[in-house]
C-alpha cells in the first residue's frame, strides 16, 4: 500500500514537470489544439502523460517495488503504441480509419480470451476502441477528459483491487495520479491540451483494465458494469452522433456540440461545466464500482442509463449550430432594388429625381458625404419676386412672365 501511494506521488510530480518542459517545444514547432479557434494551446500534454506513467510503472515494477504482474506488461506496452499513435495524429492530419484499426490491433491483443470466450472476446475488442475514441471525443473542452479520466481511473483501480489485482490497481493509481499532475495546467483555461496521444492513451488503458477485471463474470453484469464505469463518454458520443444527424451534418465534421459546449450555452461557466461533468462521472463509476463489489444490484445501472438519457435528450434541445449561411438570400437581394444602391449612384435633387455625382480623380480624396444640394431654377425663380437680383439682370421672359403672374 505504501508503495502505490510513493509511486503516485512520483507520477503526480513527475508528469506535472513533463507537462511545463513539454510546453515550451509544441509552442516552437506549432504544435497546437486545431479545435481552439480562440487562443492556442499547445500539445505534448498527453505525451508528459504518458511518459510519467510508464517510467514510474516500469521503474516500479523493475525494482520491485510496486510489481505490476503477469499480462500488464503486454497491457503498457499496447498503450503506448496507441499513444504514438495519437501523437502521430497530433503532427499529421490523420483519417479516422487509422485510428480505429490500430486502436483495434491493439486491444486485440490485450483482451483475456481464455476468460472471456471467442465471442465476449470480440465484443471486449470492439468496446476497447469505442471506449478510446469516445476519450478522444471527450477532450472536447479543457479540463473535462483529464478530470473524468481520474474519476474513471480510481473506479477500475477499486474493481481491480477487490479481484485482488494489486498490479493492476498500481498502474491505474499511477496513471490517475499522472492526470492529475497534467490537470495543474490543464484546468480551465488550460496551458496546455491532452491531445490524441494523451486521450486515445487514457481511453484504451481505462477501457482495458476494466475488460481485464470484469473477465470471467457474467457477461450481462459485465456489460451494466462496463457501461457504467464509461457512461459520460458513452453519453457524449450518443449526444453528438444524434444531434448531427438531426441536423443532417457529416458525422466526422466537428463542431461545438458536446457536453460542455451546450453547458456552456445554458450560462454555465467552464470550470462549472467541467465540474457538473466530473461529478456526473462519479456517480455512474460509484455505480458500477458498487454492483461489480456485490454492494447493489446490477438494477441500479438502470438508472445510470436513464440519467444520460435524459442528460442527451435535455442537451439535445440547445442550439449550437446556428443559421446556414444565407447565399440564396444574398443572391435574392443582390437582384432586387434597393433605395441604398440608388443613393449610391446619384443624389438627390429638389424634384426627386437622381442627379449622377460627379466623379472622383485619382488623388483627390473622398468626395464630400454632405455635399449641397443645387437649387433648382423654380426656387430660384420665387425666391425673388422683384425681378432683379443685386448685381444681375432679368432676362425679359421672365419679366413677361412676372407681368402675367402679377396680372
Amino acid at each position: 500500500m505504501l508503495y502505490g501511494i510513493v509511486a503516485a506521488i512520483t507520477a503526480l510530480f513527475l508528469a506535472a514537470v513533463l507537462t511545463a518542459l513539454l510546453r515550451g517545444p509544441a509552442l516552437r514547432l506549432g504544435l497546437h489544439d486545431r479545435r481552439q479557434r480562440q487562443r492556442r494551446v499547445p500539445l505534448f500534454g498527453g505525451a508528459a502523460v504518458v511518459l510519467a506513467t510508464c517510467l514510474v510503472a516500469v521503474a516500479g515494477d523493475w525494482t520491485g517495488i510496486a510489481p505490476l504482474g503477469d499480462g500488464i506488461e503486454v497491457l503498457l506496452v499496447a498503450g503506448g503504441a496507441v499513444a504514438a499513435l495519437g501523437l502521430v495524429a497530433d503532427v499529421w492530419r490523420l483519417n479516422a480509419r487509422f485510428l480505429v484499426v490500430g486502436t483495434a490491433v491493439a486491444a486485440a491483443f490485450v483482451v483475456p480470451y481464455e476468460d472471456t470466450g471467442p465471442v465476449a472476446g470480440a465484443a471486449g475488442v470492439g468496446w476497447i476502441t469505442f471506449v478510446a475514441l469516445a476519450f478522444r471525443s471527450l477532450d472536447h473542452a479543457d479540463g473535462v477528459a483529464g478530470t473524468v479520466g481520474v474519476v474513471t481511473a480510481f473506479g477500475v483501480a477499486a474493481c481491480a483491487a477487490v479481484e485482488v489485482m494489486d498490479g493492476l490497481a498500481v498502474l491505474l493509481s499511477v496513471f490517475a495520479a499522472a492526470l492529475t499532475g497534467f490537470l495543474m495546467h490543464n484546468w480551465p483555461p488550460a496551458r496546455v491540451a491532452l491531445g490524441a496521444c494523451g486521450s486515445l492513451f487514457a481511453g484504451f488503458l481505462l477501457a482495458a483494465a476494466a475488460v481485464i477485471t470484469r473477465a470471467g463474470h457474467d457477461p450481462v453484469t459485465g456489460t451494466a458494469v462496463l457501461f457504467a464505469l464509461t457512461a459520460v463518454a458513452g453519453a457524449d458520443v450518443a449526444l453528438v452522433v444524434l444531434s448531427r444527424r438531426l441536423a443532417g451534418r457529416p458525422l466526422l465534421r466537428g463542431g461545438p456540440d458536446h457536453l460542455a459546449h451546450r453547458l456552456r450555452r445554458l450560462g454555465i461557466t467552464a470550470q462549472g461545466a467541467t465540474v457538473l461533468i466530473a461529478a456526473a462521472a462519479f456517480s455512474a463509476v460509484l455505480a458500477g464500482v458498487l454492483v461489480h463489489a456485490g454492494r447493489a444490484d446490477a438494477r441500479a445501472v438502470w438508472w445510470v442509463a436513464g440519467g444520460a438519457l435524459v442528460v442527451v435528450f435535455g442537451l439535445l434541445r440547445v442550439a449550437v449550430y446556428g443559421p446556414p449561411r444565407a447565399r440564396g438570400r444574398r443572391a435574392a437581394q443582390a437582384g432586387r432594388p434597393s433605395r441604398a444602391r440608388g443613393a449610391r449612384r446619384g443624389v438627390r435633387v429638389a424634384d426627386g429625381s437622381h442627379e449622377a455625382r460627379p466623379a472622383v480623380r485619382p488623388g483627390a480624396g473622398p468626395a464630400p458625404v454632405y455635399a449641397p444640394r443645387r437649387q433648382s431654377e423654380d426656387a430660384a425663380h420665387h425666391s425673388d419676386p422683384g425681378g432683379r437680383r443685386a448685381g444681375r439682370s432679368v432676362s425679359s421672359q421672365v419679366k413677361a412672365s412676372l407681368r402675367v403672374r402679377n396680372g
